[in-house]
């Protein structure tokens, strides 16, 4: 199962946000520099309202929503990439997941240490990610050495491999992430095997105060954050506040809507960050709905519709005849699949179709 992995300076709420997310009391969120050592994982649930409306339409009372995985890595401070606060430890954890949110502390608290000891996100922003960028470019230095040797014996691979090491590395040089290099996909299958941090899909995350929840944009710092990733890395930040979502996790679901209207703000910043860390690692959902059970079935973005049946059950992709297909929003506009079926709208799909996020399948099979 893939996994974003939440990384930051110590104290920047990370440990916090992670409770919150996975709804679980797994990490310890203290106010000293590595309360947390080895990782914490949790699932997440992947927030879809298409679920409940399904539900209705369908009769059921059964829903089982998309899951997927989230890991709480210690903070990093300057010097990890030498080593500084168990800096190889923790380089290692950040190595083993598939993407990267980022947590940036966008607040003042005087009881919360911080490392750097004043609060300034686009500078904790390029410590971490110095520290990643260094350690990428002592990884294909070492690389390199063991690369030529093979280069030199006529290997083809290793020769194209040196080719792109010798692009990684001034592009590190400028302290820029490789997931930022323009590659061609024949490069991208040789970078994959490097297994570079920089190399992951990467979110931010401001962690805002409580009063800047309900105008986050107005903040200084989230404005700061925004363009620079943007402009820097071509990625996107999410708002949310650790703390607030944190005490969300101690009501009924059927109180938290009313707990953050009353903080003036619609939607939780924990949902918006889970769906945006789903869709960054690649992830889409399709759905499936019938008196039993409506749920959400997770595939990857291009999955074709066998692959599809796979998840389900792996003898649906190997005897996979076709699929019964509507778009969320065409079932919703007609209000039913019968309504539907009388109007032509549910398409039968073949092999070579590519799943899209949001439709509504019902497979046959040879079973």
């Amino acid at each position: 199962m893939l996994c974003a992995g939440i990384v930051g300076l110590p104290n920047v709420g990370k440990s916090t946000l992670f409770n919150a997310v996975t709804e679980t009391r797994k990490a310890m969120a203290a106010n000293y520099r590595f309360c947390t050592i080895e990782p914490n994982q949790g699932m997440v649930t992947v927030p879809d309202e298409r679920l409940e409306v399904l539900a209705k339409i369908s009769g059921t009372q059964k829903i089982i929503p998309s899951v997927f995985e989230f890991v709480d890595i210690a903070g990093l401070v300057k010097g990890a990439s030498q080593g500084e606060g168990l800096g190889n430890q923790f380089l290692g954890h950040i190595r083993e997941v598939d993407a990267i949110v980022q947590v940036v502390r966008c607040f003042e608290n005087s009881d919360i240490e911080h490392v750097m000891d004043t609060v300034d996100p686009i500078r904790d922003i390029e410590v971490v990610n110095t520290e990643l960028v260094l350690a990428d470019l002592d990884s294909i230095q070492k690389r390199r050495t063991r690369q030529q040797k093979m280069a030199k014996s006529g290997d083809k691979k290793a020769q194209a491999e040196l080719v792109l090491l010798d692009r990684l590395e001034p592009h590190f040089d400028q302290g820029k992430h490789a997931f930022t290099l323009e590659v061609t996909p024949e490069e991208a299958a040789l970078m994959k095997p490097l297994f570079l941090l920089t190399a992951k899909p990467t979110l931010f995350a401001c962690n805002v105060a409580e009063d800047d929840l309900a105008n986050p944009d107005a903040s200084p710092w989230v404005q700061k954050v925004k363009a620079y990733v943007a402009e820097h890395m071509g990625t996107s930040a999410v708002v949310v506040s650790a703390e607030i979502e944190s005490e969300l996790c101690t009501l009924p679901p059927d109180e938290r809507a009313e707990y953050l209207a009353g903080l003036g703000v619609e939607q939780s910043g924990a949902g918006t960050l889970i769906k945006q860390a789903y869709y960054l690692l690649g992830l889409r959902t399709y759905l499936t709905t019938g008196e039993k059970e409506t749920r959400a079935w997770t595939i990857r973005a291009g999955d074709k519709a066998p692959q599809a049946a796979g998840v389900i059950h792996s003898d649906f992709e190997k005897s996979f005849i076709s699929a019964e297909t509507i778009s969320y929003d065409d079932l919703v506009a007609y209000g039913s699949f019968v309504k539907a079926r009388e109007l032509g709208k549910l398409r039968t799909e073949g092999k070579e179709y590519v799943v899209q996020d949001g439709d509504i399948m019902d497979f046959k099979t040879f079973l």
